[in-house]
């Protein structure tokens, strides 16, 4: 899956990967789409929540080798 920017938020504990991914969010234009590297099981549940309280669209997630993979679309 295309995406115009990738954050690297492995390691990091919550609340950090939501921080982060709220603060590369505001770099991208609408219809833009993030790439999160996570590895904080919480991130999962997390990311979901975070995405439909903004309007943003969470397109897709897995899980590789312990990381887990979103893909959010900005609203």
């Amino acid at each position: 899956m295309n995406s115009h920017k990738v954050l690297d938020a492995k390691g990091l504990a919550c609340p950090m990967p939501i921080v982060k991914t709220k603060k590369a969010m505001n770099d991208l234009e609408s219809g833009q789409v993030l790439e999160i590297h996570a590895t904080d099981k919480g991130a999962k549940n997390d990311l979901a929540a975070w995405a439909k309280s903004g309007g943003h669209e969470l397109m897709r997630h897995e899980e590789d080798a312990g990381i887990l993979k979103f893909w959010i679309k900005k609203a």
